[in-house]
């Protein structure tokens, strides 16, 4: 016959320290080393192998950070089309190209470059100068809040 043996979770109720000594001994993440794979490898190199095979290069060093309330938006210029008329990712439209930059991928359209040809731009936003530049070559713009 098996004896129950009570657990020490209710063998140390109502005793302050829970067989730990003093309350200090027993105090947070810092007790035990820290928190799950804290220092393997980081402090020393006991586990560097191991875990530079299982993670890769990426787990060791600064990662950096993230300004709060900062965003990125997938920008193009309007001297970099020509690189997607090169490619065949532009529709051509009479004696226009049509350049869906939502299709492709991108946000904003902004005015660093020359415009060479003729284009229809559709995109979410678009820069005053990326617009002066597009209607100066005798394209248009379409769908754009102007910003």
């Amino acid at each position: 016959m098996v004896v129950h043996k009570r657990k020490k979770v209710e063998k140390f109720r109502a005793k302050t320290t829970h067989g730990y000594g003093s309350m200090k001994k027993n105090r947070g993440a810092g007790n035990r080393g820290g928190r799950g794979m804290a220092g393997s490898g980081k402090r020393a190199d006991q586990k560097k192998p191991k875990i530079l095979k299982e993670f890769g290069t990426s787990y060791f060093g600064k990662k950096g950070f993230k300004r709060p309330g900062s965003f990125t938006n997938n920008i193009i210029n309007v001297g970099d089309i020509k690189k997607y008329v090169e490619k065949d990712l532009v529709l051509k439209e009479g004696d226009s190209f049509v350049f869906n930059a939502t299709k492709l991928g991108f946000d904003k359209v902004l005015g660093k470059g020359k415009v060479e040809s003729k284009f229809k731009v559709i995109s979410p936003s678009v820069s005053e100068s990326a617009k002066k530049k597009i209607e100066a070559a005798g394209g248009e713009v379409i769908g754009v809040t102007p910003s």
